[in-house]
């Protein structure tokens, strides 16, 4: 099989890349200077001439706040581009793995959000990509949409990597405990998509899913950890309220996602966030070395 890898130099796309490498399967990795997904025409040729069976959607406008001001960009990353990628698989009768969001859901319920929970996006963000995934229902494509939430990993910017910064340089500290999620390692969702694709077990299985870390934590409590982890104890966390980050979006207060379906469907077990947190940070201190 050939599987093309679209963002290819985010934090997901870099991760597939480690697995491609040991895969029997052609992984085909491009980004938008190899290959812009908004060119409808680029991708459908792109995939054709090299016979692609599946597409791994890692591509995405990500900048919440900076969506708001820019909504024309994110609608085009987010739902145009999609769109081009579906129509593109539906031609070759291949396959669409797609990332989205726990911002398609609103500010409402504080249960773990099931894939057939309301969707009412709080913001541009989570609209442009809700927008990207009813393009794949009106193409009606193959296709198998994962919601994700609170990404990180050793590449690229995220919130590990902006609190080791911080914590190693700052007296004190105010994280927001006031939002509840699961931190999700980019590597452990690679490894489900990637066991899903080489396991031959996606076929007859097309839908939505959820996938995140198991457990449950605010940022506060994630800040702790990373902290504790690396001994920074000089550093002082404290809680705070999320208006006291003054912002044009308002972010989910509870975003964490039921895993059920995936876990059934394709066998995936799936580690807790903090053994996740303390392997991603060893990889980092390997960087280092």
């Amino acid at each position: 099989m050939r599987i093309l890898i679209t963002g290819a130099n985010g934090q997901l796309g870099n991760e597939m890349r480690r697995l491609g490498a040991v895969s029997p399967n052609e992984y085909l990795f491009t980004d938008v200077a190899e290959l812009d997904i908004t060119d409808k025409g680029a991708v459908i040729e792109y995939v054709k001439e090299n016979k692609v069976d599946i597409i791994v959607n890692c591509a995405a406008y990500t900048n919440v706040d900076k969506a708001e001001d820019d909504e024309a960009t994110a609608e085009l990353i987010n739902a145009t581009a999609v769109r081009n990628l579906a129509e593109a698989m539906n031609d070759v009768d291949g396959t669409l793995f797609h990332v989205s969001t726990d911002y398609v859901f609103g500010a409402d319920g504080n249960t773990p959000r099931a894939e057939d929970m309301p969707l009412n996006p709080l913001g541009a963000y989570g609209r442009t990509k809700l927008h990207g995934e009813q393009a794949i229902a009106e193409v009606g494509c193959k296709a198998i949409i994962i919601r994700t939430a609170w990404l990180y990993s050793e590449f690229g910017n995220n919130f590990l990597k902006t609190m080791l910064r911080l914590t190693a340089e700052k007296e004190s500290l105010n994280v927001v405990f006031d939002q509840v999620g699961t931190p999700t390692y980019a590597g452990d969702l690679a490894l489900a998509i990637f066991s899903i694709i080489e396991g031959d077990i996606y076929k007859g299985n097309e839908g939505v899913y959820h996938f995140s870390n198991e457990g449950v934590c605010s940022w506060y409590d994630f800040a702790q950890e990373i902290a504790s982890a690396m001994r920074y104890d000089k550093c002082k966390i404290n809680p705070c309220h999320s208006n006291e980050f003054p912002s044009k979006v308002t972010r989910p207060p509870f975003s964490v996602l039921d895993k059920t379906k995936i876990k059934t469907t394709f066998g995936i077990e799936i580690p807790h966030w903090r053994d996740s947190m303390l392997y991603c940070l060893q990889r980092l201190a390997q960087q280092q070395q």
